[in-house]
């Protein structure tokens, strides 16, 4: 019997004994681990999923699959929250691996991250898409083979000129004016996501995609 084999026995008799259901839903955001990292944009999707683990009063620190998780339940549906610890460029590896564990098709793997491309504060809610260019999302794509999954990018805003360097402007901190907007954006987008497992995506997308 591998480890594999023998963690998914354990889980299987931690839910038999509590009575609890296994997910049926992942919520992943994205993003670095490390105190340096901490309070970045390119961290917006880990902020996002600590806004909704907050809510639900379930920190995320449960060391499994590759990633800090925790479990809530949202319209009867059992949701395993998780931040990978791969770094942002192998997210996949983490993501893939909750996945299969617990049989979960892509369509009910929500992944929230964030976007130089939207201004702070502001959403873009699809059911499916492309990976845009962003590292995280193209490691999930390649590795779920699939690009039809839900997904929440929050803006974090554009650099400040052409010349700038992206990594340092994906790795720089919010400024003291930016706070209300992203204290804003994450407060949306749990409420998005929590829609999102509902599966009334069509209302968050109206709700939330707003120019």
């Amino acid at each position: 019997m591998s480890i594999f084999d023998i963690f998914k026995a354990l889980e299987k008799d931690k839910n038999e004994k509590t009575g609890l259901n296994p997910p049926e839903f992942i919520i992943a955001g994205l993003g670095n681990p490390g105190t340096q990292y901490e309070n970045t944009r390119h961290n917006c999707g880990f902020m996002a999923a600590e806004t909704l683990a907050d809510i639900y009063e379930t920190p995320l620190k449960r060391l499994r699959f590759k990633s800090l998780t925790g479990e809530i339940s949202i319209g009867g549906k059992r949701c395993l929250v998780m931040k990978p610890t791969t770094f942002m460029n192998n997210s996949g590896d983490a993501v893939e691996e909750a996945a299969v564990f617990y049989k979960i098709p892509p369509e009910r793997i929500l992944v929230i991250y964030d976007d130089i491309s939207l201004d702070v504060g502001r959403l873009r809610i699809r059911g499916k898409g492309s990976d845009g260019g962003h590292n995280g999302m193209k490691s999930i794509i390649l590795r779920l083979n699939s690009d039809n999954f839900p997904r929440i990018r929050i803006g974090v805003g554009k650099k400040p000129n052409k010349d700038y360097d992206l990594a340092d402007w994906v790795l720089s901190r919010f400024i003291k004016e930016e706070g209300e907007k992203l204290e804003t954006a994450l407060s949306n987008s749990a409420k998005a996501a929590e829609l999102v497992v509902e599966g009334k995506i069509n209302e968050a997308m109206n709700l939330y995609n707003r120019a």
